[in-house]
């Protein structure tokens, strides 16, 4: 098994990573939110309008990296539980 870390995150975390890029661009066309990249309150805003609108779930998640460097590879979940993800890390190929 590579080198895994796993690690939780909250809905608003995971809303705020870039797996969502995209949608913080779409987001931050509408009239609300278009100081959401100036404005903490607008951020929050936004984001939680992308986890309500989203359906954006936290959890468990796993990368692979090295001891002491930056992860090879992207978040992969969210998993209920550490030893779901830690499972799913090692049936990984």
């Amino acid at each position: 098994m590579p080198d895994v870390e796993t690690f939780q995150l909250t809905a608003l975390e995971v809303a705020e990573s870039d797996r969502y890029e995209d949608e913080h661009w779409e987001f931050m066309k509408r009239h609300e939110f278009r100081l959401a990249d100036m404005n903490s309150k607008t951020r929050e805003a936004m984001l939680d309008a992308m986890v309500d609108e989203l359906a954006i779930e936290g959890g468990w998640f796993w990368w692979t990296c090295f001891p002491g460097c930056m992860p090879d590879s992207s978040p992969t979940g969210p998993f209920t539980t550490e030893a779901e993800a830690v499972a799913d890390a090692r049936d990984f190929d």
